[in-house]
């Protein structure tokens, strides 16, 4: 087996770098590819005050993990008695059966993070190190990306992340503003760690039950026009024509920000704002698909 090793928090472009190596280098040796990754995240476990808010939930990365040409995906725990390994009992336990290893050049491993790639080529492992990916002029890491998710640079976290950067969840009854004042929209109730700085966002809606994509216009925020709104609101107007019953779980993609969140002088000067809003989407994707 040839093993990719580490967190893999977003499966950036960076990642994707690693795990095309993992698969090349699993063909040249005739093993099997696989990813070797830690949940919860070890920060958590070592350094809590220091832990990361995640990109992705385990199961979703799981998934992207294996769009990448995984044979095998295995999940370790990370709790105190893998943080207590020493680097010479992690490679005698965790990696037992793993001929080639594949990791970023500054891996550590073992308490004290005393292990790197060296010892690991010392314990008699195949070690393939793969050099930091840049892209933009930046070195591309999850909490890159999630500096630039958080500080509503989107269009840029996408293309670190070499896709959209997207949350999920569940769509909820919102407190009926929009169908009575200015535009209907959808209700997003996610779990997702890491949000868009408050804004408006050109994004695409997939209903994770049946498929079906709209492209949509999304307000992130306290909607400070509206008194006694209640707290912090995704809510999605979709441009596409809705058809039957509304979707209950989507994922929803942020591809642009259009402008910051602002209060209004009244639900009508909001409402005008909001069509030119959708106006700019519209032309987005009209040149999108051109």
């Amino acid at each position: 087996m040839v093993a990719a090793i580490g967190v893999f928090d977003g499966v950036h472009v960076g990642h994707q770098t690693l795990l095309r190596r993992t698969v090349e280098t699993a063909k040249e040796l005739g093993c099997t590819a696989a990813v070797l990754t830690f949940h919860p995240h070890p920060a958590c476990v070592v350094a809590p005050e220091r832990a990361p808010r995640l990109l992705d939930s385990i199961e979703e990365r799981r998934e992207l993990l294996r769009a990448q040409g995984m044979d095998d995906v295995r999940v370790l725990t990370f709790d105190a008695r893998l943080a207590g390994m020493t680097a010479e009992e992690f490679a005698a336990g965790p990696l037992r059966g793993v001929r080639g290893i594949v990791v970023g050049e500054d891996f550590r491993f073992g308490k004290g993070r005393a292990g790197d790639v060296g010892m690991l080529a010392a314990l008699g492992f195949d070690v393939r190190p793969v050099a930091a990916v840049r892209r933009r002029g930046l070195v591309v890491s999850s909490s890159e990306i999630r500096k630039r998710v958080e500080g509503g640079e989107v269009s840029l976290a996408g293309r670190l992340l070499g896709r959209a950067y997207a949350v999920s969840g569940e769509i909820v009854r919102g407190h009926g503003i929009g169908s009575k004042q200015t535009v209907p929209t959808l209700n997003l109730r996610t779990d997702s760690e890491v949000l868009p700085a408050n804004g408006v966002y050109i994004t695409r809606t997939t209903d994770l039950m049946s498929g079906a994509r709209w492209n949509s216009i999304t307000n992130i925020g306290m909607r400070p026009t509206f008194e006694n709104a209640g707290g912090l609101s995704v809510e999605t107007y979709l441009l596409d024509a809705l058809q039957g019953a509304g979707p209950d779980r989507v994922r929803l993609e942020f591809l642009r920000r259009v402008r910051a969140e602002r209060k209004f002088d009244s639900p009508e000067a909001l409402r005008g704002q909001i069509l030119r809003d959708v106006a700019i989407a519209n032309g987005y994707f009209r040149r999108l698909n051109s």
